[in-house]
């Protein structure tokens, strides 16, 4: 079981999270589609559940909530880049043509947060660890996997990312037009032009991959279980994937790794 039992490297993707407008649902949904236990957390964090696989936490998920006279935020996953300081990076994302959305925050004893805009768009948070420095089993089934930037100007985002979060962008060989994003020497996430099979209009954001052992079957029980496929499986470099949604509208890729020769 691939765990992670030390903090992220500054720039790594090392947590994402659910906004749902039904949390109870969504908690229920992924419980069944990856064997995820959870449930509605402590009022003072706003009811925030930590979900878990095998005991570790994998991922959270919240119950959507409007600012007075806002409307409600939109059903996704977001992408949390590790960071040693969250002001400096916070600095840095608007010294960088970023937009901050949520200032820098505490959250109680377990870290420090911010959310911020890329200056395409994006959304991505940012996380600061104290006690909790995020995703505690990682490339398993059910588990985070991949996160992946899909935007409207590469070169532009990959600056951004690599000033900003210390994120170098660099060509796949083999891979034309996709881009590993480095933490130091190690790829820890990818970036591509928006994809045509998704919906017209759909904006720049970041993709949540998670792991799972047969992706047809997984789709079928997301079909079932009342999501949406906006790609079916096929085949590629990293494996068998597709891209779906969940009933509520959140848009996630599953992908199962190629099987060892």
């Amino acid at each position: 079981m691939p765990e992670v039992k030390s903090a992220y490297a500054p720039g790594t993707p090392c947590w994402v999270d659910l906004m749902a407008k039904d949390q109870q649902a969504a908690l229920d949904f992924y419980r069944d589609l990856f064997g995820w236990q959870g449930e509605v957390g402590p009022a003072e964090f706003g009811g925030y559940a930590m979900c878990t696989l095998n005991g570790k936490p994998v991922a959270g998920i919240m119950a959507a909530m409007a600012p007075e006279g806002q409307p409600e935020p939109p059903t996704v996953w977001t992408t949390y880049l590790a960071s040693d300081d969250a002001e400096a990076t916070q600095q840095a994302i608007t010294e960088h043509g970023g937009t901050v959305m949520y200032p820098v925050m505490d959250v109680g004893t377990v870290g420090r947060m911010l959310v911020a805009a890329d200056p395409t768009g994006a959304v991505f948070g940012v996380w600061q660890p104290l006690d909790f420095f995020g995703a505690q089993i990682v490339n398993e089934p059910g588990a985070l996997t991949w996160n992946e930037i899909n935007t409207t100007d590469t070169a532009a985002t990959g600056s951004f990312y690599e000033q900003a979060a210390g994120l170098r962008p660099d060509t796949v060989e083999g891979v034309p037009d996709y881009y590993s994003l480095n933490a130091g020497e190690r790829s820890v996430g990818g970036m591509q032009l928006l994809p045509d099979y998704l919906p017209p209009g759909t904006p720049p954001h970041w993709m949540t991959y998670f792991s799972v052992d047969d992706c047809d079957s997984v789709v079928d029980a997301l079909v079932r279980a009342g999501g949406s496929v906006l790609r079916p499986p096929f085949d590629m470099a990293a494996g068998r994937m597709a891209v779906v949604q969940d009933p509520q509208g959140a848009v996630f890729s599953v992908i199962a790794a190629p099987a060892a020769p």
